[in-house]
């Protein structure tokens, strides 16, 4: 038998990112800085699908504010939004509360039980959002990640004949194309390049044919922490996989509570919680409960696999 690629002894936590670790959008930050109506721009963005729609176009809703974000900067309205002023932009982000100490201190909890310590359990955390990336490697939650999905930016695009042409640096330049997209449909291709170890290996292919008992992390040690509908697939592939879906909702700036109530009415999360994560509220208790949950489970499994092994033979 050929020896397992992967020990399956990660417990991965997979984080959406507006309204779940920071309170509000991550987008907030660019209106202040250039003095723009939030309300306005998000109107605009909300109208975009019909607007094209007249013309003939469909474009993807999910992160059709991307375009219209690249529209402001040729506009001038978003005047020299570098990929270095994003980032910039991203420190100024609010953490939601017990942000981002509770990373901290879930990977410490794992490592002081013991049967966990022996088995090499260990907690990763994930970030996969349709916001922009540079925005969240500003953030405080940079350091503490494992990985982050989200959309990119171009400066400089490759030119026309570039193949022939010397490599030359560019100096920094407002952005001005799209890079690599992730919608909300995209998001589940993002955990089963988890579910793979295709982060950790980038030879193997997400389409590849692999066994269950071969994947770096089982969908089923996968806990995903998210806010709402456009979060749907996600949800449904760990609660049809036995993994763990959590709905979490901010009752300010945006209240939305009765969204994610929904949400759990029609059994599309398994729990439901405050955007909150300090010690003794509801999504800390959930989340360190269920992290213990599948650490258990991974040490009565593995425990299983050493009870089946044949005894040797004892003397007559």
């Amino acid at each position: 038998m050929p020896v397992p690629l992967y020990t399956q002894t990660v417990v991965a936590l997979v984080w959406d990112f507006d309204r779940t670790l920071i309170p509000g959008n991550m987008q907030d930050p660019i209106f202040a800085a250039y003095d723009v109506d939030p309300s306005v721009f998000w109107a605009e963005v909300d109208g975009l699908v019909e607007y094209y729609a007249r013309q003939g176009v469909r474009i993807q809703r999910d992160i059709a504010y991307l375009g219209h974000l690249l529209t402001y900067v040729r506009e001038g309205i978003f005047k020299d939004l570098t990929n270095e002023r994003l980032h910039e932009l991203g420190a100024e982000l609010t953490a939601a509360p017990g942000m981002p100490e509770f990373l901290v201190e879930s990977r410490r909890r794992i490592n002081e039980i013991p049967e966990f310590a022996a088995e090499g359990i260990t907690v990763e955390h994930y970030i996969v959002s349709t916001g922009i990336l540079p925005m969240i490697e500003g953030s405080v939650f940079a350091d503490h990640v494992d990985g982050i999905w989200a959309n990119t930016l171009i400066e400089t695009p490759a030119p026309a004949g570039y193949l022939d042409q010397l490599p030359v640096a560019s100096a920094p330049s407002a952005v001005s194309h799209l890079g690599y997209a992730i919608d909300n449909t995209a998001k589940t291709r993002a955990l089963f390049e988890i579910n793979k170890g295709i982060n950790r290996n980038s030879t193997v292919d997400v389409n590849a044919r692999i066994g269950e008992e071969e994947r770096r992390v089982p969908l089923r040690h996968m806990i995903y922490i998210a806010d709402g509908p456009s979060d749907v697939p996600c949800f449904s592939i760990l609660n049809q996989n036995g993994g763990k879906t959590l709905g979490v909702y901010t009752l300010a700036p945006v209240d939305n509570h009765r969204q994610v109530k929904q949400l759990q009415e029609q059994g599309r999360i398994q729990g439901m919680a405050e955007a909150d994560f300090r010690p003794g509220k509801a999504a800390y208790l959930w989340l360190m409960d269920s992290i213990e949950q599948i650490g258990y489970e991974i040490v009565e499994a593995r425990r299983q696999v050493v009870a089946s092994f044949p005894n040797a033979p004892g003397h007559a």
